[in-house]
């Protein structure tokens, strides 16, 4: 076994989350009696922060500074406290962590979601599960594809690059591997689809959890 480090995404890697975001982003557009969205224009809002959430959500001519500000606020507290009603783990992500803690592999995780809503989600979906580190978005860390999130988990956890995969559904994601220097798996059950993922330059691509193992 080379990987001695698995680094996921979150959103749509190891959790269906899309239901929760869009009902939460749609109930703070409603506030302000403004156009919603369906599921399906999430899938292409979600990847780049909530802030780029939020700014891709609102109409264009009402994408000021002040309004992004504030609807991000409405946001995160209503999203936080709705977080899980809709979210669950893709089928065969729980067997899969199972099985790379079985096999003695480190975990972690990295993703664009606010760090809190991170933290939450990993907690509630991932009980006793060790991970090495579970990093989101916060102050002065830059959001991927900025490579700095993966920088940091290597150097908390001492593992050398060639022994790292980085599992993600989008061209974010690949991007953010290429620029941390480490192995990307792209997988087809998330927000976007295997032509991203093929432009982005994925090594891998893979359309079930388990098929990861292969790639150990």
């Amino acid at each position: 076994m080379k990987t001695q480090l698995v680094i996921f995404d979150l959103d749509g890697t190891l959790l269906n989350t899309i239901g929760d975001l869009a009902v939460a982003c749609n109930a703070v557009l409603a506030l302000r009696e403004l156009p919603e969205h369906t599921y399906a224009e999430y899938c292409h809002f979600v990847g780049n922060g909530i802030m780029r959430l939020v700014e891709r959500a609102l109409p264009e001519e009402l994408r000021t500074a002040e309004n992004v500000a504030a609807v991000r606020a409405d946001f995160v507290k209503y999203y936080t406290e709705h977080i899980d009603i809709h979210t669950k783990p893709y089928a065969g992500i729980p067997e899969l962590i199972a099985e790379l803690v079985h096999r003695g592999v480190s975990l972690a995780v990295a993703s664009n979601k606010f760090q809190a809503g991170t933290e939450k989600l990993i907690r509630l979906f991932f009980p006793g599960v060790e991970f090495a580190a579970v990093f989101g978005q916060r102050p002065d860390v830059p959001l991927k594809p900025s490579p700095a999130v993966v920088e940091e988990i290597l150097a908390l956890t001492g593992v050398a690059r060639e022994r790292v995969l980085y599992v993600g559904d989008s061209g974010v994601d690949i991007e953010t591997a290429a620029a941390a220097g480490v192995r990307s798996a792209g997988v087809t059950w998330g927000f976007r689809d295997r032509g991203e993922l093929v432009a982005a330059g994925a090594r891998h691509i893979v359309d079930k959890p388990a098929e990861l193992l292969e790639l150990l």
